[in-house]
């Protein structure tokens, strides 16, 4: 059976990981027909997943996913077509991502000078 070994590191931190996981684990189930378990744990999650010749597990990490898959014999013929749609798709969630450096507050703009109040309008005297 051909094994599916994919792995992308990431800064994203456990919490955000999750999201795009549980982002992942709909769109496996939706596009695909997985059925999709998610196990949370401490430091990290897995997502087992599984369908008629696919089994495999996504490893969810605070800085890296790891997913192990076996293939069935007729899937099999198909494996680096499925690999490169499943590094599509985890590489497009995480360039959806927000990173750390732009979940930062915006930096102080210094605050200017206060600008001096116009001269008050002359009435124009009458004659």
């Amino acid at each position: 059976m051909p094994d599916l070994h994919i792995r992308r590191d990431h800064a994203l931190g456990l919490p955000k990981a999750r999201k795009i996981a549980e982002k992942w684990a709909e769109d496996a189930e939706a596009k695909f027909a997985m059925d999709c378990t998610i196990l949370v744990g401490d430091t990290s999650d897995t997502i087992e997943f599984t369908r008629s010749g696919v089994q495999g597990r996504l490893i969810v990490a605070p800085d890296h996913f790891e997913l192990d898959a076996k293939l069935g014999f007729l899937l099999g013929a198909f494996a680096k077509t499925i690999q490169t749609e499943i590094e599509k798709n985890l590489d497009d969630l995480l360039a959806q991502a927000p990173t750390k450096a732009s979940t930062k507050a915006p930096a102080k703009v210094a605050a200017k000078a206060p600008a001096k109040k116009a001269a008050a309008p002359t009435k124009a005297k009458k004659a």
